[in-house]
């Protein structure tokens, strides 16, 4: 056999000597003979090993002079190669023809010579040259000989390339690539220099492709089964949609398996035929169907990742023990419930264990022990129960332990306190008592330490923190007694400080004066006292600092103007006295002063006007005095100003027209005097009390009208204006809009009687109850149709929805009843297709029931209500229950599930009624999109005039009641502009006809988009609220066809969505 060749060496002709040139491999270059032009012939020779012997039977004459060697010329190819044949290769010069040679390795040109000369080589000569050695010729016939051989291979390789490119193409082309990672993923490269390609250096295959976190969308081509030695394909953290292709499973060779963090849906193919599979990672997607139990068979995989996907509710699979190599499972949030089965407590190898977030029941597992190369337990939100045993002590290498949100009790084994390597200890929201063990204090690595909403009592362990980089710590609600811990930010690494609710007593330790690391600061609601102190008024990087409801002292310190980062500052129930500090002026991002029932004194300071951002100053219950400030009209976002029982004196400053944001207004029992200024009519407030003051003139009527005359009450100068026939007829508007709506209601339900009664005395008297369950749990007619109208939660424009409780500990559903429809069967049908919908972002309906008379859905209850209610609540100390983040959370996974509806569902579902009372969450605010489909279920019923809610319906809807794709597009704009702006869509606050979109479009029309953004939450996400301002504009753009489709708004949401790098960093550190 001829070895591989590296280089050659060939004779040249140049001024009549014959010299020798190294070639490099590649081919360039095989034969030049300059510029010398002659006629050529073509030796063809015969190679067995290194011999060369001439076809001689094949010679023919030739003219030239051959110097005294016998010139042959033969067939090649089946014809004979004489100087006619030269002009079939482009020329008759030598150089020339050697050029088609040269380049004969590029896709095209070597092909149909390689197929002519398999088993020759071709040697070109001029035909005057003059003599050379014929060891000379032999040696350069070999030399030609091995190069066409390397031809020969190369032509082998670029056609297994050409195959690769053509894949790669493929999958490009099912990709969308906004960032443009694959601008070279074109046929001038190789597929080796593809971005994101790896191949095999030997055999040029392609083994490795690893596109991940790039913001690729599309969808995964079949044309990946075409790498067949393809090793690790990675495209996590993008937003790929789409089923997985079955064919993938031809990819034999597989050992690294990454689509996690995408949208990809639909049910698992099989992929059991990757049997070198070492990494399966598809989680945190949308896939449906029966849980991937053939994952078992993968023996050798090490890590699992199937969490957060949708999957049947079902048990987990004992067979899960059968791979015994697992060093990662991540099964969290994906529909699984029951125990978990003793086999998985065989896995010795497992460094991770996470079932969180299922219906997980039973008793705390002792066996956990048996994993002793654990570090990681993550079981929280599931129903666990029992104690934790003190077994887990044997887990020596355990740092992250997290079972909260279960329903553990007991007392905390003492052992615990010997995990040296704890790191993050959650275990809040349980019922666990008693003492705290005190070995927690002497853990070296803690940084993160949960125990709220729990029944701890006694003395905190005193050293925590104290050898510990202790990060954040909350003991929120429990009964903790005693001085309050000091170590906690002893290694000045503290951020989250949070002891809200407690019995802890005593002065504040002085030690955190120089804990300059604190952001969020919450001890209120204890029994502590003394003063605060005093480097605790100037946390330079502090968020929230809330002291509120306990007997601290002293003054408020003027070292607060260096907490230039403050948000909120909550001091409210406690003995502060002395004067509000200038220096609050200094905090540009406050949002929240309360400082109510206090001892405090002197005057508002005017440096309060400075405060843009502020929406919420309580100053009430104090003994405040002078005027209230003209600069306060210069606080712009003001939402709630009260400023009631103080000793403030002067006029009502007109300047407080100019807080066109305010809607509450309380400066009650103080000794205000003058008049009301009129224009205060223009702000739209709805909550008003100017009682107890000294003020005098008329009141203005619309003022009246809004709060009534007790808002105005014990202020001896006041008129109030004779309004009594204007409420007469307001009154009678209301009892005769109510007598309607009532005459309606009866004459719907008289009817519904008279429609059951013929049913009673007619033939239909066979009917029966039928149920069709689409998900567990199991339920019976009874449980259903016998609804107490005490547990009824709301009624709208498709039924009544009920709250009810099942038995035997089978948890709580909502049942749907809904208005009457005729077309039984048409129902069933389309209940059919609504009941094999499967999303996480859209509400489960479990079953149907009906007799042909009633009709009834069954959902998941979700605890957190519904999106309209959550976007106007706020937790107990004014915090608005959902920040930035939740909100572009919830408008990423509600514009998801739209977007599964529309392009994953055949035939497409149209929702036709999205609003935020249809958007309901869960305990993590996941958003669940309800009531989908069902506005066209009940075309029948007495509120189905129109397809949609006011505010929320597209403008073509008024003249085409064909709701589409399009009119979806443009009610979702309307929530994901409620969610910005934090007001109803027919906000009564908008002029005239106008609505939240012509408001918020007026605005930016006028190039001021931030007055439109909630004040409660845009102060430090401005910038990603008005990208997605921007995103709502083109959703309700009035014409259909300049909205994007649902595919496009998830895309330009994740860009901007500020948890989707949080969340692919955490799975990245669980990795």
């Amino acid at each position: 056999m001829l070895p591989c060749l590296i280089s050659i060496q060939v004779g040249t002709w140049e001024q009549h000597k014959w010299s020798e040139t190294k070639v490099a491999t590649g081919m360039r270059g095989i034969c030049d003979f300059g510029e010398h032009e002659a006629t050529t012939r073509a030796f063809v020779w015969h190679v067995k090993t290194c011999s060369c012997k001439p076809r001689a039977e094949d010679a023919l004459p030739v003219a030239p002079r051959t110097h005294g060697r016998t010139a042959v010329q033969v067939p090649v190819g089946g014809a004979r190669l004489d100087e006619a044949d030269d002009t079939a290769y482009g020329t008759s010069s030598s150089r020339r023809r050697c050029t088609i040679l040269r380049f004969g390795t590029t896709s095209g040109g070597v092909k149909n010579i390689v197929q002519a000369l398999v088993s020759g080589c071709i040697l070109v000569l001029p035909a005057h040259a003059p003599p050379f050695p014929c060891s000379c010729l032999v040696s350069l016939i070999n030399s030609v000989s091995a190069v066409l051989l390397s031809i020969q291979y190369a032509s082998a390789l670029m056609s297994g390339s050409l195959i690769f490119r053509d894949a790669l193409l493929d999958i490009k082309g099912h990709l969308e690539d906004p960032q443009n990672y694959l601008h070279n993923w074109d046929v001038s490269h190789s597929p080796c220099q593809f971005y994101g390609v790896t191949c095999d250096h030997n055999s040029g295959d392609v083994i490795g492709i690893s596109l991940s976190n790039i913001s690729l969308s599309g969808t995964i081509s079949s044309s990946f089964s075409l790498l067949q030695q393809l090793r690790t394909l990675e495209l996590g953290a993008n937003s790929i949609s789409g089923a997985v292709p079955a064919a993938l499973a031809n990819c034999t060779n597989l050992q690294v398996l990454n689509l996690s963090m995408n949208s990809l849906t639909g049910q698992l193919p099989d992929l059991s035929a990757l049997l070198n599979l070492e990494v399966l990672d598809l989680s945190t997607n949308s896939f449906n169907g029966a849980f991937p139990v053939w994952v078992s068979k993968l023996s050798g995989l090490t890590e699992l990742g199937l969490g957060e996907n949708s999957f049947d509710e079902g048990d987990v699979p004992e067979s899960i023990g059968n791979l015994k190599n697992l060093t990662w499972l991540f099964l969290g949030q994906c529909n699984l419930r029951g125990e978990i089965p003793a086999s998985v407590f065989d896995l010795v190898s497992l460094g991770t264990l996470d079932f969180s977030r299922n219906q997980i029941t039973g008793v705390f597992p002792k066996a956990i022990s048996k994993l002793r190369n654990l570090w990681k337990i993550e079981l929280y939100q599931n129903n666990l129960t029992g104690e934790i045993p003190q077994e887990l002590a044997a887990l020596t290498l355990l740092s992250e332990f997290d079972v909260s949100r279960n329903q553990l009790t007991g007392m905390l084994p003492k052992e615990i306190g010997g995990l040296k390597n704890l790191r993050i200890f959650h275990i809040y929201h349980n019922n666990f008592f008693g003492e705290l063990p005190e070995g927690l204090g002497n853990l070296q690595f803690l940084e993160s330490f949960s125990t709220y909403e729990n029944q701890f009592s006694g003395k905190f362990p005193a050293n925590l923190g104290r050898f510990s980089p202790l990060n954040t710590i909350d003991i929120s609600e429990n009964y903790f007694s005693g001085e309050f811990p000091r170590f906690l930010c002893q290694n000045n690494k503290l951020q989250f400080l949070l002891a809200l609710t407690n019995n802890f007593s005593g002065e504040f330790p002085s030690s955190y004066s120089s804990c300059k690391t604190l952001q969020r600061f919450r001890i209120s609601q204890n029994q502590l006292s003394g003063n605060i102190p005093p480097g605790l008024w100037g946390l330079p990087n502090a968020v929230i600092i809330d002291v509120a409801d306990n007997g601290f002292i002293g003054g408020i310190s003027s070292d607060i103007g260096f907490s230039v980062t403050l948000n909120q500052l909550y001091v409210q129930n406690n003995y502060f006295t002395g004067e509000l500090p200038a220096e609050l002026g200094r905090l540009s991002q406050l949002q929240k002063l309360v400082a109510s029932n206090n001892r405090l004194s002197g005057q508002i300071p005017k440096q309060i006007g400075g405060l843009k951002q502020l929406t919420y100053l309580h100053l009430e219950h104090n003994a405040l005095e002078g005027p209230i400030p003209s600069d306060i009209g210069m606080c712009s976002s003001m939402v709630d100003l009260n400023l009631a029982e103080n000793s403030l004196t002067g006029d009502i400053p007109d300047t407080l027209i100019s807080l066109i944001s305010l809607n509450s207004l309380n400066i009650s029992h103080n000794m205000i005097s003058g008049d009301i200024p009129e224009d205060l009519q223009s702000l739209k407030l709805s909550d008003i009390d100017f009682s107890h003051n000294k003020l005098s003139g008329p009141v203005p009527p619309q003022l009246l009208m809004i709060a009534g005359d007790l808002a105005f009450s014990e202020n001896a100068g006041l008129c109030v204006a004779d309004t009594s026939e204007g409420w007469k007829q307001m009154i009678s508007l209301v009892v005769l809009l109510s007598g309607l709506a009532c005459l309606s209601y009866e004459n719907y339900k008289l009817e519904e009687f008279n429609r059951k009664r013929d049913i009673e005395s007619g033939g239909d008297t066979d009917l029966k109850w039928v149920l069709e369950t689409f998900h567990p749990p199991e339920l019976e007619p009874e449980e259903i149709c016998n609804l107490d109208g005490e547990n009824l939660v709301g009624c709208g424009s498709t039924g009544k929805v009920y709250r009810l409780e099942l038995s035997k500990g089978r948890g709580t559903v909502a049942v749907k009843e809904l208005w009457k429809r005729d077309e039984a069967k048409v129902l069933k049908t389309e209940i059919n297709t609504l009941g094999k919908v499967r999303h996480r972002n859209i509400l489960k309906l479990n079953a149907f029931l009906t007799d042909g008379a009633s009709n009834f859905l069954v959902y998941e209850y979700v605890v957190n209500g519904n999106l309209y209610d959550a976007i106007r609540r706020e937790f107990k100390a004014g915090q608005p229950e959902l920040d930035w983040d939740k909100r572009c959370h919830i408008a990423v996974g509600v514009a998801k599930g739209i977007m599964y509806l529309h392009h994953d569902c055949s035939p497409a579902i149209i929702h036709r009624d999205i609003k935020s009372h249809n958007i309901l969450l869960d305990e993590d605010y996941e958003p669940k999109l309800a009531d989908f489909g069902i506005a066209k279920l009940v075309e029948g019923s007495p509120f189905s005039c129109f397809a949609g809610t006011h505010g929320y319906m597209a403008p073509e809807l008024a003249y085409s009641l064909k709701a589409t794709e399009k009119s979806d597009v443009y009610s979702f704009g309307v929530v994901l502009l409620e969610l910005l702006t934090g007001r109803s869509p027919t906000d009564q606050q908008f002029d005239g006809e106008m609505d939240i979109v012509s408001w918020v479009s007026f605005h930016l029309a006028e190039q001021k988009p931030v007055p439109v953004l909630d004040p409660k939450v845009s102060n430090d996400a401005s910038d990603h609220m008005i990208k997605a301002l921007n995103i709502a504009i083109l959703c309700t753009a009035q014409l259909p066809s300049e909205r994007p489709t649902m595919r496009e708004v998830v895309k330009m949401l994740i860009n901007i969505d500020p948890s989707s790098t949080a969340g692919r960093a955490k799975i990245k550190n669980d990795r």
